[in-house]
C-alpha cells in the first residue's frame, strides 16, 4: 500500500506564487519519476512538468520559466514551485509517483496518483 498525501493548494491572485507538495509513503522500494499534471474545467488532464530519478526534468511550453519541479529523494516528496501564476494556470493538480515494490520477492512496479488540490489563480 502506498499513501500520496499533496498540499498547498488554494488562491492566489495573478502574478503570486504557490508551491505544491506530494509526500509518498508506504511499501516503497524506490521511487523512479515524479510528476505534476493538471486539469482545468472542461479540459483534458494534461502533464505540467516531471523529473526523474537523476533530477532531469521536464515542463509543458505553458510553464517553463515560471515552474520548477524538484524532488527530496529521503522524504519521498515532489515540489512544484510556481511562480508568476495566470488565472489560465487554474486547475486541480495531481501529482503521480511511479513506485517500485517487493512483490513476492520480486519487484513490482506502478504508478500512483494523489487526489489532486484545487489551484485557483483570481483577483
Amino acid at each position: 500500500q502506498v499513501q500520496l498525501v499533496e498540499s498547498g493548494g488554494g488562491l492566489v491572485q495573478p502574478g503570486g506564487s504557490l508551491r505544491l507538495s506530494c509526500a509518498a509513503s508506504g511499501s516503497i522500494f524506490s521511487i523512479n519519476a515524479m510528476g505534476w499534471y493538471r486539469q482545468a474545467p472542461g479540459k483534458q488532464r494534461e502533464l505540467v512538468a516531471a523529473i526523474t530519478s537523476g533530477g532531469s526534468t521536464n515542463y509543458a511550453d505553458s510553464v517553463k520559466g515560471r515552474f520548477t519541479i524538484s524532488r527530496d529523494n529521503a522524504k519521498n516528496t515532489v515540489y512544484l514551485q510556481m511562480n508568476s501564476l495566470k488565472p489560465a494556470d487554474t486547475a486541480v493538480y495531481y501529482c503521480t509517483v511511479a513506485i517500485v515494490y517487493i512483490k513476492s520477492a520480486v519487484l513490482a512496479a506502478m504508478d500512483y496518483w494523489g487526489t489532486g488540490t484545487l489551484v485557483t489563480v483570481s483577483s
